[in-house]
């Protein structure tokens, strides 16, 4: 990582807010496509929100009481938590395993973890009939201990937590605070060991919601399984979207990148595509076994049966193998392709159980298909988060050397 971080010398409450409003003027070029292209769809995605708000869901979503369950929950929550993955997974590898070879790419993936779970948690109040109520089940009035969405709605809390503890030492490097920053640091092992026990739970937690839906999703997909199949899948849908968010990242921050980084990159790129290609081939094969054990062979010469096809084949089985090839071969560009078509099929099997295969006989022409606001305000949430990362991205020690101080305390804590 390149350079050393400023410190700022704040002293006083008026030297933050100079700070502050410093950090708040843009770096670098306004009018670039990105900023043309995304900032037109945020206001819009704003204006349709406070629309929705004030004149309920039916006025910008094809939300009924038949299809309560649209794109906002098929894709803003359940593919997102399942692309958040790549952070449980590599603070696992980094501060369990002590596998250094992935620690300067463990603060950018935790940053994009912690950014999915808040922003899809606020889509996820968007979602709701009556959002006043979302504080019910973390007060403790009206929610049942036996409920899953008990136990996913307080886990997406702790977690949130968890990961800003993990991710608040560059905040702290950032404004200089040296005596919070060392109890925060203090702080980190603990709360990633929290924060993986609660991932691995609520992420196959997602997947037993759907327990209760037996006979509404199609019998291709609906099995006692699906917990385990959401857990799986979560670590090569995170590791794939590290390996995405990574590659856009290194050319677009790679000023802020040393000649150590870009050295290591092409190995840590080849190991993440490894620990792809482990998880897809144990997740392809509970896929057969599932399938064999159901008996679903007359299910395979229908529509249902090509579609299920493309998506274990054609985006599970094949992306595999690219992984495995683009692994022995060290050709990124392979591992990359793996890479995209892997969360293709992520958010294809996420669609599938909230969306696609959810009520799969009832006919096209009544069946639930997102309304363009709904998808316009999908995209808005997508781009206030890139904008929300690459914010701190440019101003926080994320991707760069952290401040002299900061290395000390962390030389002083090895001694």
């Amino acid at each position: 990582m390149n350079g050393k971080t400023a410190t700022p010398e704040i002293k006083s409450i008026k030297d933050f807010m100079v700070f502050i409003r410093g950090e708040l003027k843009p770096k670098g070029k306004i009018l670039t496509p990105f900023n043309v292209i995304s900032a037109p769809v945020m206001l819009l995605g704003v204006i349709l929100i406070a629309y929705r708000m004030v004149k309920g869901l039916s006025s910008i979503t094809n939300l009924s009481q038949e299809f309560p369950w649209g794109v906002w929950i098929g894709f803003d929550v359940m593919t997102g938590v399942a692309f958040a993955g790549g952070a449980y997974v590599l603070t696992f590898v980094v501060y369990i395993l002590r596998s250094e070879k992935y620690h300067s790419i463990i603060r950018a993936t935790v940053l994009n973890g912690f950014l999915a779970y808040v922003f899809y948690a606020g889509a996820l109040v968007v979602d709701l009939g009556r959002p006043w109520h979302i504080f019910n089940p973390i007060i403790g009035n009206k929610f049942g201990l036996s409920s899953v969405l008990f136990l996913v709605a307080w886990h997406f809390l702790l977690y949130m937590i968890a990961e800003f503890i993990e991710i608040s030492p560059a905040l702290a490097e950032w404004l200089g605070w040296k005596m919070i920053r060392r109890i925060l640091r203090a702080l980190t092992l603990g709360a990633v060991i929290f924060g993986i026990t609660l991932s691995t739970l609520h992420q196959s937690g997602l997947g037993a919601l759907f327990m209760m839906a037996r006979g509404k999703i199609h019998p291709l997909w609906y099995t006692q399984f699906i917990p385990i199949l959401f857990f799986i899948s979560s670590i090569f849908a995170g590791l794939s979207l590290v390996i995405f968010e990574g590659t856009i990242s290194h050319r677009v921050f790679s000023d802020q990148l040393d000649h150590e980084y870009h050295t290591k990159y092409n190995d840590i790129l080849v190991g993440l595509a490894k620990g792809c290609a482990c998880t897809m081939l144990a997740y392809f094969f509970l896929k057969v076994l599932i399938f064999m054990h159901g008996q679903h062979w007359p299910y395979i010469h229908t529509p249902w049966g090509y579609w299920y096809l493309v998506e274990v084949i054609g985006l599970v089985l094949i992306p595999c193998f690219l992984f495995l090839r683009g692994a022995i071969d060290r050709n990124l560009t392979v591992i990359r392709v793996a890479a995209v078509l892997t969360m293709v099929g992520i958010i294809i099997n996420r669609l599938n159980y909230t969306i696609i295969a959810f009520k799969w006989y009832v006919p096209l022409p009544v069946h639930y298909v997102p309304h363009w606001m709904e998808i316009e305000t999908t995209l808005a949430i997508i781009f206030a988060e890139i904008w929300v990362f690459r914010w701190i991205i440019n101003r926080m020690p994320i991707m760069r050397h952290p401040p002299e101080w900061a290395i000390e305390q962390e030389e002083q804590i090895v001694r």
